[in-house]
């Protein structure tokens, strides 16, 4: 099984998994997401396979999450996933 990573290469935290990654000897394939987004359909799949909630993947430092309030219970998992993409 290949290892996978979406990588932003201007974040000190990607860049930091990525060193992990290679440092263990593993090349893994990088997908630079910020130009290449993945699609709606990726995307649920990615959170399915991870088993978690569409939520927890939202980085909240940095970005726009509270003034979008995107914390508030209001908003199903099905409309916090979009892609740049659809």
């Amino acid at each position: 099984m290949g290892v996978t990573i979406f990588h932003n290469p201007n974040c000190g935290t990607s860049r930091k998994v990525l060193a992990i990654i290679r440092g263990g000897g593993v090349e893994p394939m990088i997908v630079e997401y910020l130009k290449t987004p993945p699609s709606r359909d990726e995307l649920v799949s990615l959170i399915e396979r991870m088993g978690i909630a569409p939520r927890e993947l939202l980085r909240q430092r940095g970005t726009p999450y509270d003034e979008l309030g995107l914390g508030d219970a209001k908003w199903r998992d099905d409309e916090l996933i979009v892609s740049r993409t659809t």
